[in-house]
């Protein structure tokens, strides 16, 4: 790989030419003069520089989106190189949203790393939109999303699992003390603590919505599911989760499922990649999650500690 492409983002991703220089090993006049010689190459300025701050303007912009592309696209080559000596190793990038990659993925990267301890997984975290953006840039091998993605040419979307989404509420919330006679009209009038839009639990939670007929007047826009969990805890309001979320606050008593026909509702856990080529980890790796297009979809389960 072009080292002035390293050196750039290097610079890129920490904002100053110091902590490039150690991050890379390397004397700060050394960045410069890569960054330099990159500028000059390209024939366009690519950094704002002041003695606050490094920063990219426009050109830079487009150099790093692209950069961060090609270092994907060579680190997946070298690694497809590598397998031909026949070992499952090498790096193994992996993409989730929040609900699978904080509740499911690391029981299977312990897992995989049991059987074979030569992976080295680099794991990203972010709602649907953000992984499938990585996947189709090649920034990571594969992506666990939730719900539907829009089809694309390059992309290739596997269900492998599902999912059931609950209503949550404080164990003292009026709603639990009705028994299982929950009304549309309650539902309604209460305060619900959502995750924000491009988020697959959100995305889920208005498909409940619409599936019970219920226009909630009162939405709240929460950032993470552990914050949601907290404040529904607290007695904030009632949110839609995934019972994977809450498995371990059911079971402690902290938190309670509200029960109203047409519940759970039920979406898919789905994978996604970019290339017709895939390392051995990434094969292994998805075939742990279950599926080569045969296994039928079954609800995914938090192993006991």
């Amino acid at each position: 790989m072009d080292q002035q492409l390293e050196v750039f983002l290097s610079v890129v991703d920490n904002k100053n030419f110091s902590r490039a220089a150690d991050e890379l090993h390397m004397t700060q006049p050394a960045v410069s003069q890569y960054i330099r010689t990159l500028e000059e190459k390209l024939g366009v300025r690519l950094l704002e520089r002041t003695n606050k701050y490094v920063r990219t303007n426009k050109a830079g912009e487009i150099v790093y989106h692209h950069a961060k592309e090609i270092v994907g696209l060579y680190t997946k080559m070298g690694s497809l190189l590598d397998d031909l000596t026949n070992q499952v190793k090498g790096p193994l990038s992996i993409g989730a949203s929040y609900t699978f990659g904080e509740y499911v993925l690391p029981h299977l990267i312990a897992k995989m790393k049991k059987q074979y301890p030569d992976i080295q997984p680099k794991v990203t975290i972010g709602n649907t939109v953000k992984i499938a953006e990585l996947v189709k840039s090649h920034q990571i091998d594969i992506g666990i999303i939730e719900g539907p993605l829009k089809k694309e040419k390059q992309i290739e979307i596997r269900d492998f699992a599902e999912d059931h989404m609950v209503i949550i509420s404080s164990l003292t919330h009026p709603l639990v003390r009705k028994n299982g006679e929950v009304t549309i009209t309650d539902l309604e009038d209460e305060a619900w603590i959502m995750r924000e839009e491009g988020s697959g639990t959100r995305e889920a939670g208005e498909s409940v919505f619409k599936q019970l007929h219920i226009s909630p007047k009162n939405i709240m826009t929460f950032g993470s599911t552990q914050a949601i969990k907290e404040a529904v805890e607290a007695g904030l309001g009632i949110s839609i989760l995934s019972q994977l979320a809450v498995q371990k606050e059911i079971k402690h008593g902290n938190l309670k499922i509200v029960e109203f026909p047409g519940l759970p509702y039920i979406r898919k856990f789905s994978f996604i990649t970019n290339s017709p080529f895939q390392t051995k980890a990434l094969q292994e790796f998805i075939t742990l999650l279950g599926t080569r297009g045969t296994v039928p979809l079954v609800p995914l389960e938090i192993p006991e500690n």
